[in-house]
């Protein structure tokens, strides 16, 4: 069993490399395109894992040495999002889907109707006709 960690190991740093190549955006890969990476990664796995990981992959900014816990701490943070409830465009993009789906609901129903009244008369029709037979 403990033979197979190596090779476990190595299987894990390939998928690793892979995936955040693949979920790296274009403009950050440092050094050749993105394919040229997701296929050095592809074909020689370890080597091309590790050259990625090292040489293809965007650094993250660290802060600067001299800065305080608090500076380095906010350097870190994420970029401020609204919640849904609170975003305007979203919202507004609700009211609009809201508008489309009720005037969908209006036309269904009018359909639904009319379709309910040719068949009321289709039913009436014979009989009228007949003479009321």
């Amino acid at each position: 069993m403990i033979r197979y960690i190596p090779y476990l190991l190595f299987l894990a740093l390939w998928i690793y490399a892979f995936v955040d190549c693949l979920n790296t955006p274009e403009d950050e890969v440092k050094h050749l395109p993105k394919v040229g990476w997701v296929l050095i990664i592809l074909f020689f796995a370890t080597l091309g894992s590790i050259a990625w990981l090292l040489a293809g992959r965007p650094r993250r900014s660290a802060p600067a040495m001299g800065s305080t816990p608090a500076e380095w701490h906010r350097s870190y943070e994420p970029k401020a999002t609204l919640a849904p409830d609170d975003d305007p465009e979203f919202l507004a993009s609700l009211r609009e889907a809201n508008r489309r789906d009720e005037s969908l609901l209006k036309d269904w129903e009018a359909d639904l109707r009319r379709r309910e009244e040719e068949l009321r008369r289709r039913e009436d029709g014979p009989e009228s006709a007949d003479g009321g037979k």
